[in-house]
């Protein structure tokens, strides 16, 4: 894919979480490359290994570490020698790939661990890589149509648009080229330094720097999100499971902003009384 867009694509194959395999990524890129521009960890494998829907003292441990192992300490390894490239030519990006830019809890205890690391990882980084040129960022996509999510859906990226019966929040969602798009207008930009340890949505980065996903469309998640739970506060209860996800994220998300207390207080009032009328 990289090739048929006009550069050279280069596979290796290699287990981010063995230390020594990660040394001889790099290597190899110093001897061939010569420098390196831009880092992207997003590495994850944890489909499945989620066990959605069961709390963390019933969930599998093993799953729930390896998961760790994949998403965190992966990312860790990677970075630790992926950096000094970096540093060496005093420029550079470090992306951490995540899911949600803010801290709200992700509906599983392991799942949320790895996606909220990679923000906080971005975020450690930018401090210890002050001064040097290099900068870390996060980010987001939001509504991602990925190959197991279009699987998921039963449908394909060209007729995707008939899964939207099934979930109308579909409509809003990008392909892997749109997050992709946003990561390349960072690295262009001579002053993403001011965003060092910030994390990003792929659609409010689209606002920003003004680029479209590949089918000519510019979803916001964000947007998205903000103004269905608009709607449904002032709608008002019954609310279905979908809802519900919705008016709990943004309660979650309260929780680490206390300019947002007073809705979330509003909201769980609304949902008291749906709740005590379910079955």
């Amino acid at each position: 894919m990289v090739t048929a867009a006009g550069g050279e694509g280069i596979w290796v194959r290699v287990d981010h979480t063995v230390e020594d395999q990660v040394v001889e990524l790099f290597a190899r890129i110093a001897q061939e490359q010569g420098h390196l521009d831009i880092l992207v960890n997003d590495i994850w494998g944890g489909d499945e290994l989620t066990e959605w829907g069961t709390p963390f003292w019933k969930h599998s441990l093993s799953n729930g570490l390896l998961m760790l192992d994949r998403a965190v300490t992966a990312h860790i390894i990677t970075s630790r020698y992926g950096a000094p490239l970096l540093v060496e030519q005093k420029k550079g990006l470090i992306v951490e790939v995540t899911d949600g830019h803010t801290l709200a809890y992700r509906g599983n205890l392991y799942y949320d661990q790895a996606k909220t690391s990679a923000i906080r990882l971005a975020y450690a980084m930018a401090w210890d890589l002050k001064g040097t040129g290099v900068t870390a960022v996060a980010i987001t996509p939001g509504f991602l149509r990925s190959e197991v999510v279009l699987e998921h859906f039963g449908v394909t990226e060209e007729n995707w648009r008939d899964a939207i019966p099934k979930d109308k929040h579909f409509a809003e969602s990008e392909t892997p080229y749109f997050v992709g798009r946003a990561i390349a207008a960072l690295a262009a930009d001579p002053e993403v330094d001011a965003k060092a340890g910030q994390v990003f949505t792929s659609g409010t980065l689209a606002e920003e720097y003004g680029f479209d996903d590949v089918d000519g469309r510019r979803p916001n998640w964000v947007r998205h999100f903000d103004g269905v739970v608009t709607e449904l506060v002032e709608r008002g209860a019954p609310f279905d499971p979908i809802e519900r996800l919705f008016l709990d994220q943004r309660c979650s998300q309260a929780d680490f902003d206390p300019f947002k207390r007073e809705e979330a207080a509003r909201i769980r009032a609304l949902m008291k009384p749906d709740t005590e009328a379910a079955p």
